[in-house]
């Protein structure tokens, strides 16, 4: 069962790093070290999409990335994502999210990107160990006025009850709106912005104040107002291990005293928690007054 888990995995990694090449189901097979045939099984299985489909909307989504935020030729960014022609370009969009290219290029609206998580850092409430102790990197952080987007769920206090009540697919709605941040954020939110019935946990985009664009359905808009933080950043980690990444981050937050600078926690200003990332460590904001 792990085997295979890795086996998904390594297939997952070989296209993020090849996404713009002519892969065959062979190339996957040998990324996954099985057979091209129980590759392609498993990977269908596992994930619920076949490995071309899979490919297909990755490659869309992250050219509707690219006609977010340039300026670019649909011609180019057609071919570049492997199509051969700008028509079939444009239909494949307008299936994917419902809007032409060209349009959405002049007017970006909020769409839902397809997000791929990694089948292992999908596996949630995963038993690991990390024995060696990390270390938790604090930096002072000033978080302007601005807005955020909201999706309230119900009860949740955490990631994992958020994503059974909302869906974890609401990521890629948030991701294709432009963020100050640079991507959408976790949110534990102040009882005083908690409605009556809704989380306390939320994911959001965090915009400017002079926001005026689109507002899709469902979602709420808090202001918030300036404020200090302090950054909790831990060191890299496998992504297997995210759990107790994210565990030794909370232990170190539990620990921290701000008033050795002169400061005290903050209660009135939300707790941040940024994409669980790998590569740069796990990070949440801490508000501080």
């Amino acid at each position: 069962m792990e085997e295979q888990i890795k086996a998904v995995q390594r297939m997952q990694d070989y296209i993020e790093a090849h996404l713009y090449e002519n892969m065959t189901i062979a190339d996957l097979a040998t990324a996954s070290m099985y057979s091209p045939w129980y590759a392609y099984r498993l990977f269908t299985q596992r994930l619920n999409i076949t490995p071309s489909e899979y490919i297909r909307r990755l490659r869309l989504s992250k050219s509707a990335l690219r006609l977010r935020d340039e300026r670019v030729r649909i011609m180019d960014v057609a071919f570049d994502v492997g199509f051969v022609s700008v028509d079939g370009y444009q239909r494949a969009f307008f299936r994917e999210f419902g809007c032409n290219p060209r349009e959405y290029a002049r007017a970006p609206i909020p769409l839902r990107l397809f997000v791929p998580y990694g089948i292992q850092s999908a596996k949630m409430r995963k038993e690991t160990t990390m024995k060696e102790v990390k270390n938790i990197f604090i930096q002072f952080v000033e978080k302007p006025a601005r807005k955020v987007l909201i999706k309230r769920g119900i009860n949740a206090k955490d990631y994992y009850a958020y994503c059974e009540e909302v869906g974890c697919d609401i990521w890629g709605l948030l991701l294709s709106m432009k963020s100050i941040s640079g991507k959408p954020v976790g949110l534990w939110l102040p009882p005083k912005i908690v409605k009556p019935g809704t989380s306390t946990y939320v994911q959001g985009v965090e915009v400017p104040t002079d926001y005026n664009g689109s507002i899709p359905d469902g979602l709420d808009v808090i202001e918030l107002p300036q404020a200090k933080y302090l950054m909790f950043q831990g060191e890299p980690f496998a992504e297997e291990d995210y759990e107790a990444a994210i565990e030794q981050v909370w232990d170190a937050i539990k620990k921290h005293d701000p008033s050795v600078i002169g400061y005290s926690w903050d209660a009135d200003n939300p707790r941040i928690q940024l994409e669980p990332r790998g590569e740069r460590g796990y990070i949440e904001l801490m508000a501080i007054k």
